[in-house]
């Protein structure tokens, strides 16, 4: 064989495994922030996405801390804990300096969940206790097939525990009809 030409061949297949495991190891994109519940893998019906929205939404305008849910099929080829962060610094979730947002994160096909916890709320929800509010109180739901029960009792927890904290209280006020500017409450 001509050395050029197995030096060529020999650079092609570096080339191709180079763009090959770029592309198996590109990140999973983030969804822009548009509702309180992002479900990807249609989880969720109709209904209890709503039922969460509004409970997310009245606990917001009451308490001011933020909560969001994102369900995706999977986080791979990250951990759940790398895509939540990246998560956390797209989505901002948290007024400004309380910087007090949960998101609650399940990756449905890797079978994964995590609590991201602003670090207003570190305090009050520190990595033990969000872990806790997952394996004791969420898990069972999810393993009797039960996402939405599971997602909703988790967020009672959260919200509990944020409820006896001392925060600033809410500052702004949504509009009286149904749409609400998402940009005006995530992002102020």
């Amino acid at each position: 064989m001509h050395p050029g030409l197995l030096h060529w061949l020999t650079a092609l297949i570096w080339l191709l495994g180079f763009v090959a495991g770029g592309h198996a190891s590109a990140d999973v994109p983030i969804p822009p922030l548009a509702t309180r519940v992002t479900d990807l893998t249609d989880t969720l019906a109709p209904a209890q996405r709503r039922a969460l929205e509004e409970r997310l939404a009245a606990f917001e305008r009451s308490k001011g801390s933020q909560i969001a849910v994102l369900i995706v099929p999977t986080t791979r080829p990250e951990s759940i804990e790398q895509y939540g962060i990246r998560v956390a610094d797209a989505w901002q979730l948290g007024r400004g300096s309380v910087d007090d947002g949960v998101i609650v994160l399940m990756a449905k096909s890797d079978r994964t969940l995590r609590l991201e916890v602003g670090r207003g709320l570190e305090g009050v929800i520190p990595d033990a206790v969000a872990n806790r509010i997952v394996e004791d109180i969420m898990v069972p739901y999810f393993r009797h097939g039960d996402f939405y029960g599971g997602l909703s009792a988790g967020i009672d927890s959260v919200t509990g525990l944020i409820q006896g904290e001392p925060l600033p209280k809410p500052t702004w006020h949504a509009p009286k009809s149904q749409e609400v500017d998402l940009g005006a409450v995530f992002f102020s």
